[in-house]
Order: structure tokens, then sequence, then C-alpha cells
């Protein structure tokens, strides 16, 4: 009889923790239009609220303090992010076919999901200043480095080469490139994922060898 009850207890417990998750989630989503839309030095939780059907007492329950709910939206965006070119990694079978794929899915996502990048890199830059946020950005970081590095080394075995340069080096170029796309594209210029989807091919092969 005991036994039963503590496996109803850890039932009931474990539901209850998938439904905080849940409620988490949730409000994550909510609260990411309004983080990319405002950037973190102009929203607070009182303004998350506003902009969403909760209520400020709610989001105080679920997340401890603006930092919390903001590294816990860009984890979940990442989350997204960090596999977007296992695909084309995966069906690419020539190293041209891979620098086309590639830098048009760059390019792809500048156009759709600029806003989101940018609350990335602003997290990544209020890192310098808040403690706090340092972890986690460099957790995120890492698994950016890890997918660009994917994409790399496939591009080498295609290439019948090798890597040419540390990835930390590939990921640093290719990512800098990107957000300087970014800030030409938020700045107006029609042509910044044109010109983001024509520049990475010839930089994708010079990380390999020849």
């Amino acid at each position: 009889m005991t036994e039963a009850k503590e496996r109803t207890r850890d039932r009931i417990s474990r539901r209850q923790v998938d439904k905080f998750e849940q409620r988490r989630a949730q409000l994550a989503e909510s609260a990411l239009q309004t983080l990319a839309e405002l950037g973190y030095a102009r929203t607070s939780l009182r303004e998350i609220a506003q902009n969403s059907e909760f209520s400020h007492g709610v989001l105080h329950y679920y997340f401890a303090d603006k930092v919390e709910l903001l590294t816990h939206c860009v984890r979940r965006f990442e989350e997204v992010c960090v596999t977007r070119y296992d695909e084309i990694v995966a069906r690419a079978r020539t190293a041209e076919e891979l620098e086309r794929e590639f830098a048009a899915a760059m390019a792809a996502t500048l156009r759709t999901d600029a806003k989101m990048h940018r609350l990335w890199y602003d997290l990544r830059n209020q890192s310098l200043f808040e403690e706090s946020f340092r972890a986690d950005v460099l957790e995120i970081d890492r698994r950016r480095e890890e997918m660009i590095h994917h994409v790399v080394a496939r591009y080498a075995e295609l290439a019948e080469s090798a890597e040419d340069v540390p990835q930390q080096v590939a990921y640093a170029l290719l990512d800098g490139l990107f957000q300087q796309a970014l800030l030409r594209h938020l700045a107006g210029a029609e042509d910044a994922a044109a010109g983001l989807e024509r520049q990475v091919p010839p930089v994708l092969a010079r990380l390999v060898a020849r």
C-alpha cells in the first residue's frame, strides 16, 4: 500500500513538473515577440505582460526575473536554430551543392528571423556586462559553433580535403559575416540577404585546404 501511494505521488509530481514547464514554454513563446521587438534594455516583465494575455503576477510566478525569462526564451529559439542546417548537410552530395544550399539557408533565416537573431546578439552583448547571462550565452555559443563545424567538416569531406582553420575561427568568420548582413538588413538594405548569399560560398571554400 505504501509503495502504491509513493508511485501515485511520483506520477502526480511528474505531472505537476510537466505542467509547470509547459506553462513556462507558453509564456516564453509569448514573451519572445516583445523581447525581439524591443530588445533587452527596453523590455520589462510588466511590458511583456502588457503585450500578452498573461498578467505581471503570472510571469513573476513562473520566472524569477527578466534575466531568467530572457535566457529561457533564447534557449528555446536556439534549440530550433542549431538544427537548421542538419538536413542540408545530410542531403548534400557535392561540395558545390552544400555551398549553395548553406548560403541560401543563411540568407533565408536572415530574411525571416531577423528580429530573433537580433535578440540573440543583444543577449550576447549584454553578457559582457551581466554575469548572470554569461554561462547560458557561452553554452548557446558553443552549440552554434558546433553547428557551423558540422557544416564545414562535411564540406571538407565532400571536397576531398581537410579543414584548414580551427572550428572557433570558422565560426567567428561565418557568424561575423551573418551579423554584418543582419545589421545592414535591419538598416533597410534590400540587398543584405542576397549579398550574404553571394559571400558565403567563397568564405566557406577558404576554410578548407585546397
